[in-house]
């Protein structure tokens, strides 16, 4: 394998790895959010991701986010009479968002993310070197 395509490849883990944590933090910054009704109230968004074949003969890969999918677990009720969005009964409806799984979630996009910029700091020092065995 080419150390080009190690780029490529690294590349691709970096610009997925950034999607995902900015769907966390977006995940986190709605944790808190209260709406009138299960419809409108905020549901946590997870990246699909897909490995993306880079090469003719199909042996590289990277990876790119296919897209977005709303989590499917029920927004809790909460009873909340004196609140401006409360229905009829009294009650509003809190996003599905669990914050501790975000966390997590967010450390291993982090590292992740960090992990790919290791392997294109190491793809360049090893072209750095073989260029400097050509002097």
């Amino acid at each position: 394998m080419s150390v080009d395509k190690l780029f490529d490849i690294a590349g691709s883990a970096m610009s997925a790895q950034s999607k995902r944590l900015n769907t966390t933090a977006s995940n986190l910054a709605n944790a808190n959010s209260v709406a009138g009704s299960p419809d409108k109230a905020y549901r946590a968004l997870h990246p699909v991701f897909r490995a993306d074949p880079m090469g003719a003969n199909g042996a590289a890969e990277g990876v790119r986010v296919e897209g977005l999918v709303r989590s499917q677990e029920t927004p809790r009720a909460m009873h909340m009479p004196e609140h401006p969005d409360a229905d009829a009964d009294g009650n509003v409806f809190a996003s599905n968002v669990n914050v501790v799984e975000e966390m997590v979630d967010m450390i291993s996009a982090s590292r992740a993310y960090q992990n790919s910029v290791e392997v294109a700091q190491v793809s360049k020092d090893l072209m750095m070197r073989t260029l400097k065995l050509g002097q």
